[in-house]
């Protein structure tokens, strides 16, 4: 009788990589691997979208092999641009794992509480990275599951004096702050929100920019995560052309991301190229870290739950 591939839930899944002790140092590993010169332990190809422009959504396929560790895994995303008093989430996930050797489903897990944690993970590891010294505010742009995801990691690994939040719906931000149970100040406009800010995090799904460089201090730090289309953008020209920006994968970035394609703004590095020192953390300036998310995050961190699942068995 064959295996059943074991069925994993949210709940499990936010549990089981509760612990970012084991999740940040994986991550890095595998990004810093990806942006080895012709590496061969990457195989992780662009992400396959399909649009669904009756419901105004896309669904998205990102399937990765990480040849040293010997995980295989894919992810199905389907995100969609809502109206702003739908109650649809704007993103769903599921994450399959695979036995390599075999190819059959070792697991099937919620992959939207993947994704949160490990996009949240990946701006971490790129604010340790590129922050300036001293950053005490921090302005989170969005108030949805990334902005909570973002800000429990945040919390946890680095220390702001004032954690300021904005969304287009003042309730949704006030929500926000009243769940994360910490002290938020809810801002009624983006200008407000970030003057003076030192770390920006941007979660949004804005089409159009929400974020000025004029705005912005210099030599903060940037992490945008909204706007994965290539006509949708966060970040305004200004802000993409006067800062250093790095990216996940200068592959995916340029094919991907609005506000690199739109901005025509240059990439600096990918963030794994920092990771293995082949190129410097420009801390002293402007910066940008643009993330759109790689299957590589998706299948490392499966691994992460899968194994902790199996250990508690």
């Amino acid at each position: 009788m064959s295996n059943l591939p074991v069925l994993i839930s949210r709940e499990e899944v936010l549990r089981l990589l509760h612990n970012n002790s084991d999740l940040i140092p994986m991550l890095e590993s595998a990004m810093g691997m990806f942006s080895k010169r012709n590496s061969t332990e990457i195989i992780q190809p662009l992400r396959i979208t399909v649009p669904l422009q009756r419901y105004n959504g896309f669904l998205g396929l990102m399937p990765a092999y990480v040849v040293h560790e010997d995980i295989l895994a894919t992810k199905m995303v389907s995100f969609y641009q809502r109206d702003q008093d739908s109650l649809l989430p704007a993103h769903q996930a599921t994450v399959l794992l695979f036995d390599p050797e075999r190819g059959d489903v070792k697991a099937v897990m919620d992959g939207t509480a993947i994704t949160e944690k490990r996009t949240a993970a990946i701006s971490a590891i790129s604010t340790k990275l590129l922050m300036p010294p001293k950053a005490e505010v921090l302005c989170i742009l969005g108030s949805g599951g990334q902005a909570v995801s973002h800000y429990e990691i945040f919390t946890q690994m680095f220390f702001f004096k004032e954690i300021r939040v904005w969304s287009r719906r003042r309730e949704r931000a006030e929500q926000f702050a009243r769940a994360v149970h910490g002290p938020v100040t809810v801002f009624s406009s983006v200008k407000e929100a970030v003057e003076g800010s030192d770390v920006i995090i941007t979660v949004t799904m804005a089409k159009e920019p929400v974020l000025q460089g004029e705005w912005v201090k210099p030599g903060a730090h940037v992490a945008a995560v909204g706007a994965c289309r290539p006509d949708w953008r966060e970040l305004d020209d200004a802000l993409m052309r006067e800062a250093v920006v790095y990216v996940d994968s200068r592959e995916g970035a340029s094919n991907e991301s609005g506000d690199i394609i739109l901005s025509g703004a240059s990439i600096f590095a990918e963030l794994g190229e920092v990771i293995n020192g082949t190129k410097p953390a420009q801390c002293e300036k402007t910066t940008v870290f643009k993330s759109l998310g790689m299957g590589i995050q998706d299948a490392v961190s499966a691994k992460i739950v899968f194994d902790q699942w199996k250990s508690q068995q």
